[in-house]
């Protein structure tokens, strides 16, 4: 009876003490960030260092943006802006190509449907939403000295002001989450997630998932469920998740939510970005944005958008 006793403690200790191993190779602890592995990563022998550096350090998302830049291609935009009840009060639908060659790009519409008063009597967008959208992906004249050449991954607010410095900010969110983005009030630091700083706010995974038929790395930044209010308020980026060509390393997706609050700035938007490739160049395939943004002298509005990029050339 007590051999089988003492059979029954060496079971139990050996199997609390795999388990307690497991849970601590599961979680890792670099530079100043505790980032958590499910089992298959671990298997992997992923080297985590430098594959969280990678996703901190990455500028293939933004160079996939300016990669539109030199691309031919074409381009299906579905934009809609919501009253406060959340019903359609505008909206614009469209079919474009743009053409690009020698540093210039200029935009041809094919068709376009519209509701409500999208536009101006001008001409120009009556939204800032739909102002952002013509600003990111329309040229309606040729606009030559283009380059998909990143020099500064920070972009730049010098010399903006008003609506054009408030569309320039939302870039730098769209483009660039967790860098730091000068001139909205109060913000500080608070949208740099990667700060180590910041490492209690979130919790942050590695996993290994099927994306499209491809197996892919995620690292997925999720901001606590348990902070305090005041902890909460350090938060811009609510959630993040980029999905990495296992083979390549190469992105393949993000998406993210982001809100901020300090009265005469605000928001609360959702992005997903898929990234697919032509030749050497990566872009944006599919973009989809759904939220609110409003600045204290232009008031706020809802809007939802997709667009769509296809027929690379």
């Amino acid at each position: 009876m007590i051999k089988r006793f003492s059979c029954v403690l060496i079971f139990l200790s050996a199997f609390f003490l795999v388990g307690f191993s497991q849970s601590k190779d599961t979680s890792y602890f670099t530079d100043g960030r505790m980032i958590s592995l499910t089992p298959v990563v671990v298997s992997k022998g992923l080297d985590v260092a430098s594959f969280t550096r990678r996703v901190i350090d990455d500028t293939s998302f933004y160079k996939a943006f300016k990669n539109l830049r030199v691309l031919n291609y074409s381009m299906l935009n579905d934009v809609r802006m919501f009253d406060r009840k959340g019903r359609v009060e505008a909206s614009m639908s469209s079919k474009t190509d743009q053409w690009a060659s020698h540093s210039c790009r200029v935009t041809q519409w094919l068709n376009e449907e519209t509701s409500g008063e999208y536009y101006k009597p001008n001409g120009e967008c009556n939204y800032y939403t739909g102002e952002l959208y013509s600003s990111l992906f329309f040229s309606r004249d040729t606009v030559c000295g283009e380059s998909n050449v990143i020099k500064d991954i920070r972009l730049s607010i010098h010399g903006k002001t008003g609506l054009a410095k408030n569309k320039e900010q939302l870039k730098m969110l769209f483009f660039n989450p967790g860098k730091d983005i000068p001139g909205i009030p109060l913000m500080g630091n608070k949208v740099q997630m990667f700060d180590p700083e910041h490492s209690d706010l979130y919790d942050m995974i590695i996993d290994i998932q099927d994306y499209k038929g491809k197996a892919a790395y995620v690292f997925s930044s999720k901001a606590k469920e348990d902070l305090s209010f005041f902890k909460r308020d350090n938060i811009v980026i609510d959630e993040m998740i980029t999905w990495f060509d296992y083979s390549t390393f190469e992105i393949m997706a993000r998406n993210y939510k982001m809100s901020y609050n300090a009265g005469v700035y605000k928001f609360n938007v959702s992005m997903e970005v898929e990234i697919a490739k032509y030749g050497k160049y990566l872009y944006p395939s599919v973009i989809r944005y759904d939220g609110y943004w409003g600045v204290m002298t232009k008031g706020k509005e809802r809007g939802l958008f997709t667009a769509t990029i296809f027929e690379v050339h």
